[in-house]
């Protein structure tokens, strides 16, 4: 599997394709809540797909928003580098109604644009990290909100009753979280939210994981050449085997900071991005963030050295109850779930997890 770089290796789209991205668009600005008259800023790096652009751009001016787009250098991985953003990009959010980040490493990672600074202000802010991409905006964009919103709220009540998450996969690894938290909104985004799109997981930040994950993907290795290894011990990296590039992207060692389970069944594995792979209904990912130099975990900031781990098919069981079996996220076959698909269409192709089966536009709101 490919393991991209940056936009500046993804494939770009034929003009003509704009006409496929306009579901998927008209689905972000209802995640977004764009209202006619708002400032909406669309924050790109240089190397995104022209079309993608105006794509979204098309879709906040027919809802007569104010469209404004600010093209700028692209963010570092996990934000390594810890040189300032411009400030530009502060001003700009700070006068803005909803901001739309077209970034390839998450923005929330840099100190000018964390979450702390994005709930100071009253943008509602969506980032398409490493989604800014046609095919993204044509497979996962298109799944009804609503219907994303109600596997949401079924997985979040799910992990906010459990005390304990367990994760393994075929090639060995197997983690167990305890003393977690989760957040979930399940309606569109409000002044101050930062949210992902597509639209795609539950998040949970655990303060007890305990195991071992063999890594399949990561932001500093991307597919490792050979077997990569990192053991947990009370939430924190106590052991490292394989690829020297981990150690190396964080010196100080790393915590686990938080997981997420895929929910979104349009979300594509095959041919997609890390971040995108990431949202896949019955996928699973972790972030582990650099410890300070004093050897102590702190989430009040930004994650300098934030190293996401991504594993396609796990078997995910929780308090006892298997949510997903290799892969396969059981909530799809609840009998509320597929009566709400029904609404949209036959509850078999809106709910089937392989991508490659296309969410005909009808069907997708």
């Amino acid at each position: 599997m490919t393991a991209f770089f940056s936009y500046l290796d993804t494939p770009t789209a034929s003009p003509l394709s704009i006409a496929e991205l306009m579901p998927g668009t008209h689905n972000l600005m209802e995640y977004a809540a764009v209202k006619p008259g708002e400032q909406v800023l669309v924050l790109t790096e240089h190397g995104v797909d022209p079309v993608v652009i105006q794509a979204i751009e098309a879709a906040a001016a027919y809802r007569l928003a104010d469209v404004h787009i600010l093209s700028v250098p692209a963010f570092s991985a996990g934000g390594h580098d810890r040189q300032p953003t411009s400030p530009l990009l502060p001003a700009a959010h700070a006068a803005a109604d909803v901001v739309i980040s077209l970034t390839w490493w998450g923005e929330v990672h840099t100190a000018g644009l964390f979450f702390d600074e994005i709930a100071r202000h009253k943008a509602r802010f969506v980032s398409l990290h490493q989604t800014a991409t046609a095919a993204a905006l044509a497979t996962g964009a298109r799944f009804p909100l609503d219907l994303y919103f109600a596997i949401e709220a079924k997985a979040t009540a799910k992990l906010a009753a459990a005390s304990e998450i367990r994760v393994t996969t075929a090639l060995g690894t197997d983690l167990t979280f305890r003393d977690f938290t989760t957040s979930g909104h399940h309606a569109p985004l409000t002044s101050g939210m930062w949210r992902p799109f597509p639209y795609g997981g539950v998040n949970f930040y655990p303060d007890r994981t305990d195991g071992i994950a063999v890594i399949e993907e990561s932001t500093a290795t991307g597919v490792p050449a050979q077997r990569t290894t990192v053991e947990l011990t009370a939430n924190q990296v106590t052991d490292v085997q394989g690829a020297a590039e981990l150690k190396q992207y964080s010196p100080n060692g790393y915590y686990m900071r938080h997981a997420l389970i895929g929910l979104n069944p349009k979300v594509r594995l095959a041919g997609g991005t890390q971040f995108e792979r990431e949202k896949h209904a019955g996928a699973f990912y972790f972030g582990l963030d650099g410890l300070t130099p004093g050897g102590t975990a702190d989430r009040r900031g930004p994650g300098h050295a934030h190293c996401d781990c991504q594993f396609d098919a796990p078997t995910i069981v929780v308090d006892g109850e298997l949510l997903v079996d290799e892969g396969r996220l059981l909530l799809l076959d609840a009998p509320d779930i597929r009566e709400l698909a029904e609404r949209h269409g036959p509850a078999d192709t809106l709910l089937d997890p392989n991508p490659r089966l296309v969410l005909p536009p009808r069907y997708s709101r």
